[in-house]
């Protein structure tokens, strides 16, 4: 399994983030913009949170609470958890899977790096048991 520093290397290397101050419904807009399911909440260039459209649904949705005048500050999930960047992909599944989360800032020092989600660890894990396949099959075959 790699470190998830390999897993950014292929992406483009914007951060998608957004303030605390602003809407939740701007936040869904620029989700949907993106095409992700969650992204990093900044102030001043620091992390203090995650909003994800799972945070949406149980805290705005499901409460009846309007999205148009509900901030980000107010729904975001404050205690991140984090990984570094030479943070191997199994370790990422285990902690993902403890805590129930879905996605993982990478950080370095103070520096937000990237964020991963499942679908990455998903998509490395199952590209590491093909190879592990195809060599198996070229040592049977030889």
């Amino acid at each position: 399994m790699k470190p998830v520093q390999e897993l950014l290397k292929g992406r483009n290397s914007t951060v998608f983030h957004v303030s605390p101050s602003i809407t939740v419904f701007e936040a869904l807009r620029l989700l949907a913009e993106h095409e992700v399911g969650a992204m990093i909440v900044l102030e001043q260039g620091k992390l203090v949170g995650v909003v994800s459209e799972r945070d949406y649904t149980r805290k705005v949705a499901l409460q009846g609470r309007n999205s148009k005048e509900t901030l980000v500050a107010d729904i975001m999930t404050r205690d991140v958890i984090t990984v570094a960047p030479g943070t191997g992909t199994r370790a990422c599944m285990t902690l993902m899977r403890e805590k129930n989360i879905r996605h993982l800032p990478v950080v370095s020092g103070a520096a937000v790096l990237g964020m991963i989600s499942i679908r990455d660890i998903m998509n490395d894990i199952i590209a590491d048991h093909e190879r592990t396949i195809s060599q198996l099959t070229s040592y049977i075959s030889s």
